[in-house]
């Protein structure tokens, strides 16, 4: 497998300085460029620009079910080791982040077994993160 570039992603979010804090401060993202309108983020070596943009009124959110869970569509997030996944969850409950679905193993014994887990950024995008037992297992059917 080829070492994957950075991906470039950029979001809307209604408040600038919340979501702000909540990237650099709760997720540990560094902060790069920034403007009145936008911030930069290196978002697990990848690149995350939160773009104000108003909030909806209009706040309903999409799920899919999967392995017997709700998962928002859309959502985005990295994939970490097997040792970073548990580290970041546990690093998300000390800072008290309300998780729409908890830290789980799904599809276990499986093709793709993983650790996974999901929650909603101050604006309401979704974020996954997910580890896979074996990294070789991420396309498997």
């Amino acid at each position: 497998m080829n070492p994957v570039a950075p991906f470039h992603l950029a979001i809307p979010v209604w408040n600038l300085e919340v979501c702000r804090v909540f990237y650099k401060d709760i997720l540990n993202c560094e902060e790069g460029r920034s403007s009145d309108h936008w911030v930069d983020f290196n978002f697990f070596g990848h690149q995350l620009v939160i773009h104000y943009k108003p909030k909806k009124t209009d706040t309903n959110h999409h799920v899919n079910k999967v392995d017997g869970k709700h998962v928002p569509v859309p959502h985005f997030g990295v994939i970490l080791s097997w040792k970073d996944f548990k580290l970041f969850s546990e690093h998300l409950k000390d800072k008290k982040v309300e998780f729409i679905i908890e830290p789980y193993t799904r599809f276990e014994g499986l093709a793709g077994e993983q650790a996974t887990l999901f929650f909603y950024d101050p604006s309401g995008n979704a974020l996954e993160f997910k580890a896979f037992k074996d990294s070789s297992q991420i396309f498997a059917k």
